[in-house]
């Protein structure tokens, strides 16, 4: 079985960490910490990196830099991880939806401006399986309006943006360095690893120590076990970081390669009928976190069909997000209940991907790509 995902670890990841466990610098402090926080921060092009347990945590944590009231709001895609909304909610907020856009699916942008009210302090854009949001118009509300841009990259390391793209002077910027506080994950299946981990990334100083704090159960530096708000365990291992900061010294390779299975697989499967594929807007480097498809209903599958078809050749994938409106757990708190959302509705009922990770061989993308092609004919 051909996995969906599986990293590739090298000898520098093992270097570090048996440093690591050598000197004992085994848990949430230790020289590959910061230097793992400074070096993917200055690679986003941030000023502060503050590392914490996992991109839930780092959701968790630029939320709560807010400092929500009961019922502020927060600007977000249906289409994606419950970890959006849930970072909203557990900090006393209201997550409000919009829908995707049929190329992208990302956002719309169109639908956030109408979605804006007094009690609206943030939008959430969810960069979507390596693919950017287009920012400038979002920057431009938050701008209007005075609100804060919590950009959400766990799935777009390395990913770029043509910022001003319509103004005379675009400059390329990455993804994670666009918006007043950023958040990444780590996990497994990104392109940096640390087996579980994330990061939120800010310009912002207060921002950066109040996200410091938080993390750290909000000791205070001149009276340890003294404390005058909550916090959270949300630390991060220097063993992790030591993993982390190997792998961001060869980020350029790792985004070559990845870049090289999407574009590989859109060249072998553009002539495969009843298939939507990824997109690259012109003012966007994606990164194709994951190769995802779009089944057209002609083909008479939904995406739960098609994943146990193409099983039966020894290929894994994964469905596409079911959108936060279509959750139970939601309908049971009173939210989003009547809300249609018909392009991430299309989504998750089509939509899956296929095996996308750094460790996916030419033959096994081809092994892959010919059993779409058998499954579809």
């Amino acid at each position: 079985m051909i996995s969906v995902n599986e990293p590739v670890l090298g000898t520098r990841e093992l270097e570090y960490v048996t440093e690591c466990i050598r000197t004992g610098w085994i848990s949430s402090a230790g020289r590959f910490l910061e230097a793992f926080e400074e070096s993917w921060a200055s690679y986003c092009g941030m000023r502060h990196g503050i590392a914490v347990s996992n991109g839930t945590a780092a959701l968790q944590v630029a939320v709560a830099c807010l400092d929500l009231q009961p019922g502020d709001e927060v600007i977000m895609p249906t289409f994606t991880i419950i970890s959006c909304p849930l970072a909203v909610i557990s900090n006393g907020g209201v997550p409000v939806l919009v829908d995707s856009e049929w190329r992208t699916w990302n956002m719309d942008a169109t639908q956030v401006e109408a979605k804006i009210t007094p009690r609206t302090r943030a939008i959430m854009p969810v960069h979507i399986y390596g693919h950017p949001v287009d920012m400038d118009p979002l920057l431009a509300l938050a701008k209007k309006y005075n609100l804060v841009i919590i950009e959400d990259a766990a799935e777009a390391h390395g990913a770029e943006y043509l910022s001003g793209h319509e103004s005379a002077c675009p400059t390329w910027r990455r993804c994670g360095g666009l918006g007043h506080l950023s958040t990444f994950s780590f996990y497994a299946n990104k392109l940096i690893t640390t087996g579980e981990g994330g990061m939120v990334l800010t310009n912002d100083p207060d921002y950066a120590e109040k996200a410091r704090g938080l993390r750290n159960l909000c000791f205070r530096p001149e009276r340890r076990f003294y404390h005058t708000e909550i916090g959270y365990n949300f630390r991060l291992t220097n063993i992790q970081a030591a993993m982390g900061l190997a792998q961001i010294e060869r980020m350029n390779e790792i985004v070559a390669k990845k870049r090289l299975i999407g574009q590989t697989y859109t060249e072998r499967l553009r002539n495969v009928r009843g298939l939507q594929l990824p997109v690259e807007e012109p003012w966007a480097k994606q990164i194709y976190w994951m190769y995802g498809v779009v089944l057209d209903e002609s083909s008479g599958l939904d995406a739960l069909a098609f994943a146990h078809r193409i099983k039966a050749y020894g290929i894994d994938t994964r469905p596409f997000c079911l959108g936060m409106h279509e959750q139970p757990v939601f309908f049971e708190q009173g939210l989003f209940r009547s809300e249609c959302y018909p392009v991430a509705e299309r989504l998750a009922r089509l939509g899956l991907y296929l095996p996308s990770g750094l460790a996916l061989t030419d033959a096994q993308l081809e092994q892959a790509c010919e059993a779409v092609e058998k499954v579809l004919v």
